[in-house]
């Protein structure tokens, strides 16, 4: 799929117009794709040995090696990224084996964190940024490498099963409930006794954490003894979201240009003097109404960057914090995702507490959410509300759809994932299709999150303008699919076992996520916390 990105008059232009872009990646494309929407004239150069990309403005560059601070000599492109990194054991959860993304994941991420750090750069006046396709692929398995350096054990099981479901007439679909009452409704209509309705929710509830969903058979059972009409009638009497998995080249021909991320200026000046300090947004404050990962990521990377985040959580705390696997009082997957953030506790369905939230947006930088598209409209916390209260606010909305579909599923990972075509893309040929149960998009969407941040406040430096900034799972799975060419090989990315363990072209697969944590290769790239949680170290290094 070519990705088309088209500029606007809200686009942050760099410091120059004219870049060069070194490399031969999927890192060096998108990095040349987020540049182009950005304004910029970009000219393409082959790649040198040990760079996914460089990339060169004049003022700022920025080198992506393939390992970073890894030590060991094997991390040399995307599949032994997958292998060594932790992706492919992940990926290949709800398999049972390890198995390789069969798109570019690690590399497309290390892109977006690498455009994210240029920009920072570029913003804080420094000369030079270094980051690595290993760490971005230890970013996007954060969570789970934090739950397996757990003492305590997962939430839910971890085996193999899971979605997609497949209907009488030969349909692959995905599924989705936030709400054990629809999901008891759904599986109700189909007949499927309430023991199995019950063993299933768990499962599936926490497959966005374990990334498996080893559920009981009589779910799959049910499904094929209707049509998907059946079936779809059946989700919308109950509440269900369903979606059918789209062909890639349905996908395809559908397709229209989209932006990996928006700006529009709003009718407001600023006068904010950005403090100076040690990181690129040192002295910045940013208000995070965030929930799950997509968010919350964006925040993090936000925080890695200098800046102080404030999360916005509901009376008596995020429930999330208590969700095992636990270090110590805290949820390991919290901390993976929240680590370094303060808190307050507001309650947004109060006047009186979404007055509190206004008094801390006055004296804010950023506001980032990922409410329900309208939700902070209603609740009069929308861009051109919270402007009037902070004419310097960068407004940041992290979405499922950006409003580009109107017959968009639920805005979850897994339903993108469907509704984009990746269930074909991710495996090869001689696999039936199915979208991942790695949270790869809501990932990614978090990293374009923090890429559309720091965008967003360059933009405000130079223009003195409010800015409303959005990202979205869609652009997310557009950006993904940006050197898509149809459907892997039979057998792409497939590990083999020998009798020294999983390996992938003579490259040793990572198939125990607690062991990272005390691989001597891994030692400048992942630590221990204070909380005895598993930590990926900040991915980028400025001068």
């Amino acid at each position: 799929m070519t990705l088309h990105l088209a500029r606007t008059s809200a686009d942050p232009p760099p410091r120059t117009t004219e870049v060069t872009v070194r490399g031969d990646s999927a890192t060096a494309d998108v990095l040349s794709a987020l540049l182009h929407q950005s304004g910029a004239t970009v000219s393409r150069f082959p790649g040198v040995d040990g760079e996914a990309a460089h990339v060169g403005t004049g003022g700022t560059e920025l080198t992506v090696s393939w390992a970073g601070p890894l030590h060991g000599g094997e991390v040399v492109d995307e599949a032994s990224a997958q292998a060594v990194c932790g992706p492919m054991h992940v990926h290949g959860r709800s398999t049972g084996a390890p198995a390789g993304l069969g798109l570019d994941y690690c590399a497309t991420a290390a892109g977006v964190v690498g455009g994210t750090g240029l920009l920072a750069a570029v913003l804080a006046g420094r000369s030079e940024v270094t980051t690595s396709v290993a760490q971005a692929a230890l970013l996007t398995v954060s969570q789970y490498l934090a739950a397996a350096g757990a003492p305590e054990g997962e939430a839910a099981p971890i085996g193999p099963g899971g979605p997609p479901f497949r209907s009488e007439d030969g349909v692959l679909f995905e599924i989705e409930a936030l709400d054990p009452a629809v999901w008891q409704a759904f599986w109700a209509r189909l007949d499927v006794p309430a023991r199995a309705i019950g063993a299933g929710w768990r499962p599936f509830q926490f497959r966005y954490a374990t990334a498996a969903a080893p559920l009981p058979p009589e779910l799959h059972e049910a499904t094929t003894t209707r049509t998907f009409a059946e079936l779809t009638a059946h989700a919308d009497a109950s509440g269900m979201s369903i979606c059918e998995l789209y062909p890639y080249a349905r996908r395809q021909a559908e397709f229209v240009p989209l932006p990996a991320w928006e700006l529009s200026t709003l009718d407001a000046s600023s006068d904010r003097v950005r403090p100076g300090g040690d990181l690129p947004l040192s002295g910045l404050v940013v208000l995070e109404a965030g929930r799950r990962v997509q968010a919350p990521l964006a925040a993090h990377l936000l925080r890695l960057l200098g800046a102080d985040v404030i999360r916005i959580e509901p009376p008596g705390g995020d429930p999330l914090r208590g969700v095992p696997p636990m270090c110590g009082e805290m949820s390991a997957r919290w901390l993976a995702l929240n680590r370094g953030k303060s808190a307050v506790e507001i309650d947004i369905k109060d006047p009186r507490d979404r007055d509190r939230l206004r008094e801390l947006v006055r004296t804010a930088d950023v506001f980032l959410h990922n409410w329900a598209p309208g939700k902070a409209e209603q609740l009069g916390l929308g861009a051109h509300d919270l402007v009037v209260v902070n004419p310097s606010l960068v407004f940041v909305h992290t979405s499922g759809w950006a409003d580009r579909l109107p017959d968009a599923p639920m805005g979850t990972d897994f339903m993108a994932q469907a509704r984009t075509g990746l269930g074909e893309l991710l495996r090869p040929s001689d696999e039936p299709p199915a979208p991942s149960l790695m949270t790869l998009l809501d990932v990614l969407g978090g990293l374009l999150g923090a890429h559309a941040t720091v965008a967003a406040l360059l933009h405000r430096e130079r223009t003195g303008r409010a800015i409303r900034c959005e990202s979205s799972l869609l652009a997310a799975a557009d950006l993904l699919q940006l050197g898509a060419k149809g459907r892997p090989a039979p057998g792409f990315r497939r590990p083999a076992r020998g009798t020294g363990g999983w390996r992938h072209e003579g490259v040793p697969v990572t198939d125990d996520l607690a062991a990272i944590v005390t691989d001597p290769r891994f030692a400048d790239a992942v630590a221990i916390d204070t909380d005895r949680c598993p930590e990926v170290l900040t991915p980028w290094r400025f001068r």
